[in-house]
């Protein structure tokens, strides 16, 4: 998600006079993640409880997870949240839910119920954007190749980063790591093997 932790996606519900309050943003660490929960601990002085999960790395393959019920019975807030995490099959964010404590007890269902939908509501009111891990790349060219090298480039997904030019240009790009082998083997028929591609 593109939410940032000073402008979270945010929204709440009341259930049986208790207040849950919703906020996911995007965050680079999982110690971010821990610094957004107190962050929303210091907006919510008053707020009995604020749960949390967070998900960090599952686009690469080596996720990482927190979460915790912040005194609600066990199992009954942290892991609601994380399960709407995994199911959106979202990562590299935290999503809180902030309680103040109307009074009534809710049951164990009940909290389960209200704590995944605050959860939920904060997802649908996030700005998601899909993670594509890329491959880096430098090349250098001869100078009569630059053009078909930058159409091959185009094809795979490709973006440009820096080039320079000298006896030869020398480029730095990126593309989808899903098309990197296709691309690598176009550029081996292309130039007879002589485009010499640095993986970095």
């Amino acid at each position: 998600m593109a939410n940032s932790a000073s402008a979270p996606a945010e929204d709440s519900f009341i259930e049986k006079k208790s207040e849950f309050i919703g906020d996911a943003c995007h965050i680079e660490t999982l110690d971010e993640a821990l610094a957004f929960v107190q962050s929303v601990r210091e907006k919510h002085p008053k707020a009995r409880h604020v749960a949390f999960a967070a998900i960090l790395g599952a686009a690469e393959g080596s996720a990482r997870e927190r979460m915790s019920d912040d005194g609600e019975p066990s199992g009954t807030a942290g892991k609601p949240i994380l399960d709407v995490i995994r199911m959106g099959k979202l990562t590299d964010c935290v999503i809180t839910v902030t309680r103040y404590f109307g009074g009534i007890l809710l049951g164990s269902g009940g909290l389960i119920r209200a704590y995944s939908t605050a959860a939920s509501m904060a997802v649908k009111a996030a700005d998601i954007k899909r993670i594509v891990p890329m491959q880096h790349y430098r090349v250098v060219l001869e100078y009569p190749w630059l053009g078909r090298f930058e159409q091959l480039l185009a094809q795979a997904g490709g973006k440009e980063e820096t080039k320079d030019f000298t006896d030869r240009v020398a480029m730095s790009f990126t593309l989808p790591s899903v098309n990197a082998d296709d691309f690598e083997s176009r550029v081996r028929e292309a130039f007879n093997a002589q485009a010499r591609l640095l993986r970095l």
